[in-house]
């Protein structure tokens, strides 16, 4: 499979009262085409500033990087062309329609109305959103907004899909429907999935490789099976117990280095 993200030595330092602080000091990574990947780390490990960056949201102080063959540097309109972003929080509106929503976002994509139209109920109809697509968006619920997130997201047919956190909040039903909906943008759409999630459940359901970053950094990057064989002794080691040895929060083989897997 084709890399469609490479970064080297990506890093971000913010300037502050109290002097610099480097949030991401140096990621390297590489994610294949129609590949979910998981991207997983503590707190304040830089996961989201990462996220950011690789969306042009954030600027690089440090280190190159490539999004669909788009450098984020000298080419970030192309980057956002071949990306969609869903933030942890969301972005539509609730005072509008989803339909209007939908139209909306296809619009700031240089559709005409009519084409905004048409992939508007293209959407819905792949994200099970038709039989709301007359209703405010304040009225859904958690799950049906994070759908609708998703389908914004998805408005220009990007190669990569990123995912900051998309579960957070949702009861376990509309979780499984999540799931169920990021594994059919792999399979039916080869969709390049970049997943960011707290719940290690979901990744260990999910991802097809796990990259764990730590005080920004990669520390461990491997398939599910293979990290918790090398860090939990075994592969029917859970992967909490796993990603804790990584991250030097339990105990770790004796052998245990951070490096790829």
């Amino acid at each position: 499979m084709a890399p469609v993200i490479s970064a080297a030595s990506l890093a971000r330092t913010f300037q502050t009262k109290r002097g610099p602080v480097q949030a991401v000091r140096g990621i390297d990574l590489t994610v294949h085409e129609g590949e979910i990947l998981g991207f997983l780390g503590p707190n304040g490990a830089g996961k989201t500033t990462t996220l950011r960056m690789l969306t042009t949201l954030l600027a690089p102080t440090g280190g190159t990087a490539t999004v669909a063959g788009h450098d984020l540097a000298t080419d970030p309109a192309g980057v956002r062309r071949s990306c969609g972003y869903v933030a942890q929080s969301g972005g539509v509106d609730g005072q509008i329609g989803v339909r209007e929503e939908l139209v909306t976002q296809g619009r700031l994509y240089r559709l005409t109305r009519t084409q905004a139209l048409a992939r508007a109920e293209e959407l819905a109809r792949d994200l099970d959103l038709t039989d709301l697509l007359d209703r405010r968006t304040a009225t859904l619920s958690g799950g049906q907004r994070r759908r609708l997130d998703i389908a914004m997201a998805l408005t220009h047919r990007p190669k990569v899909l990123f995912l900051d956190e998309p579960t957070t909040g949702l009861d376990p039903g509309s979780r499984a429907d999540l799931w169920d909906l990021i594994r059919g943008l792999r399979d039916e759409h080869g969709t390049t999935v970049f997943l960011t999630t707290h719940y290690l459940d979901e990744a260990d359901a999910l991802s097809d490789r796990l990259v764990i970053v730590d005080k920004g950094v990669v520390v461990a990057d491997g398939t599910p099976s293979a990290l918790k064989l090398r860090y939990g002794g075994s592969i029917d080691a859970s992967l909490q117990d796993t990603f804790l040895a990584i991250t030097g929060r339990g105990p770790a083989p004796v052998d245990a280095a951070p490096v790829a897997v």
